[in-house]
């Protein structure tokens, strides 16, 4: 399906989102075209204050310094207000009950829920129980607030996404399966290149195969091959990597001599933050065809999005 001939309404039955595997290509659209029309807003300084008197609980059991600016940033401009709210997994060991926080916090006046780092499983008891919107923004399954910036970064650049091609590299992370899934739904040809013990989860891959083409090799340059777009990530983000580690993905770096497989025009993307000199290289990341700083900044309208959608008053 091609996004410039879809026709949005600006309206999504999800109140949810925990990922993106049950979002039909149509709902993407929506959230796309709703960015699009958050950023046209922000750059004309045009008022969005569509969630005034609305108070988002930012649920995180995870650091955060983007994610959690843009957030807290993207909801004041759309009138509403964030608090903070402390998520263990002791406390929910020491007796903390998903049922009493998602049907206590309504009553003190919150209106949705944003979280990070809260198992996958637990964020379906959550939904399951909840009055309100969960809007999961990053744990060890998906990021889909992080899908919907890329694609839209992309569309913004390249004015189109069907046909184009996509080249994952690296480590099969939550941040690869949501960008895999997302991407195929928008009409992009995948190709993913991991190492065979690093690979998504081939039921992932399966799942999104039903909507388009995915080519999964351990070959970097195989998977790189006539891209329009080369994407890798933070290999570990919370530790170093170990010598032995270091040695598996170094063949996946995105450096010269890899992008050069691609095509003359091609764009590069990163979610951040990014190790120089280990996924990527400082050439490529701080070079005139890098993204980054576009999906950094185009994070906080998709967000924007993503909220005046799913928030029901």
């Amino acid at each position: 399906m091609d996004i410039n001939r879809y026709s949005p309404s600006f309206g999504i039955a999800h109140k949810h989102m925990v990922g993106l595997s049950d979002y039909a290509p149509e709902e993407i659209f929506e959230l796309l075209y709703a960015t699009k029309a958050m950023k046209a807003k922000f750059v004309a300084h045009e008022d969005t204050r569509i969630l005034k008197d609305v108070t988002v609980g930012l649920l995180f059991g995870d650091t955060s310094l983007r994610t959690r600016s843009a957030l807290v940033i993207g909801i004041n401009q759309l009138g509403g207000t964030s608090v903070s709210l402390h998520y263990s997994e002791s406390d929910m060991s020491g007796g903390e009950n998903v049922k009493d926080i998602v049907q206590v916090l309504p009553r003190y006046g919150v209106g949705a829920l944003v979280t990070r780092g809260i198992k996958h499983q637990d964020l379906r008891e959550f939904c399951a129980v909840s009055g309100i919107s969960i809007i999961n923004s990053t744990n060890e399954s998906c990021v889909p607030m992080q899908a919907i910036c890329d694609m839209f970064t992309i569309w913004e650049r390249k004015g189109k996404l069907e046909g184009l091609k996509i080249a994952y590299v690296g480590k099969g992370c939550a941040n690869a399966s949501s960008l895999v899934n997302c991407a195929v739904k928008c009409g992009l040809n995948v190709a993913v290149a991991t190492p065979p013990e690093y690979a998504i989860d081939s039921d992932i891959l399966d799942n999104a195969r039903q909507y388009g083409n995915i080519y999964e090799t351990d070959d970097p340059i195989e998977a790189v091959r006539g891209a329009d777009i080369v994407y890798t990530d933070n290999y570990n983000y919370h530790a170093p990597l170990s010598e032995k580690e270091k040695n598996i993905f170094m063949p996946y770096q995105v450096n010269n001599a890899l992008i050069s497989y691609a095509q003359h025009n091609v764009l590069f993307m990163h979610s951040l933050p990014a190790k120089r000199g280990e996924e990527v290289t400082a050439e490529i990341i701080d070079g005139d065809a890098s993204l980054v700083l576009s999906q950094a900044e185009n994070k906080l309208h998709s967000i924007k999005a993503i909220l005046a959608l799913l928030i029901k008053e």
